[in-house]
């Protein structure tokens, strides 16, 4: 029998790249507290990485309690520019704050991912997106805005770079799943590591 898997996130966007890439499994959204636990590993100079796959960790090792006998997946992402922390932004006036920030840098996509069965975590990775955004006028920045509407609060970049919000970029380096918020690639290599699906 095929090993159940369960994805330990309700995000339409990490939801579409599982089945996309023909895996069977189930959603259940994590309970955890994500700002307290960054809190607590920021109190520990953690790094933006460590941060990501920290919360990865522990959306899996939640959800696997619930579900023993399945391979929970968690993933998390983390934006940081330098050494601060992006979240996703509450309005529309705070997307716009957060894309002047970034305008005209580098920030990175930081994206953790953990598997976990029978409460444990089994294993874990980081994959790193570097996002070079373009210097950004404030008539396009508004345009952006009114273009991509309130989907883009749902983003913590304040940008779905599958959609319109490829237009704030110039240059990318790394996955596309990444920047998507679930590195495909890597997790796959997981999965096949531990026999989950097969190789």
């Amino acid at each position: 029998m095929a090993a159940k898997l369960i994805l330990a996130s309700k995000s339409a966007s990490r939801r579409a790249l599982m089945a996309g890439a023909g895996l069977a499994f189930e959603t259940v959204a994590a309970d955890i507290d994500e700002r307290a636990t960054e809190a607590r590993l920021s109190a520990c100079n953690a790094r933006p990485p460590e941060v990501a796959v920290e919360l990865a960790k522990a959306k899996a090792q939640a959800v696997s309690e619930q579900y023993p006998d399945a391979y929970v997946i968690g993933s998390d992402q983390v934006l940081s520019l330098g050494t601060e922390l992006f979240h996703k932004p509450l309005s529309m006036g705070e997307a716009g704050d957060h894309i002047r920030a970034m305008a005209g840098k580098t920030h990175h996509l930081n994206c953790g991912v953990a598997i976990a069965f029978r409460g444990e975590v089994i294993w874990s990775a980081i994959s790193i997106a570097a996002m070079t955004m373009r210097t950004i006028s404030p008539s396009f920045l508004q345009t952006y805005l009114d273009m991509a509407g309130p989907d883009i609060l749902q983003s913590v970049g304040a940008y779905q770079f599958e959609g319109p919000g490829v237009q704030l970029f110039e240059k990318i380096e790394g996955d596309y799943f990444t920047i998507l918020g679930l590195p495909m690639l890597t997790l796959l290599a997981g999965l096949r590591e531990l026999g989950v699906i097969d190789a």
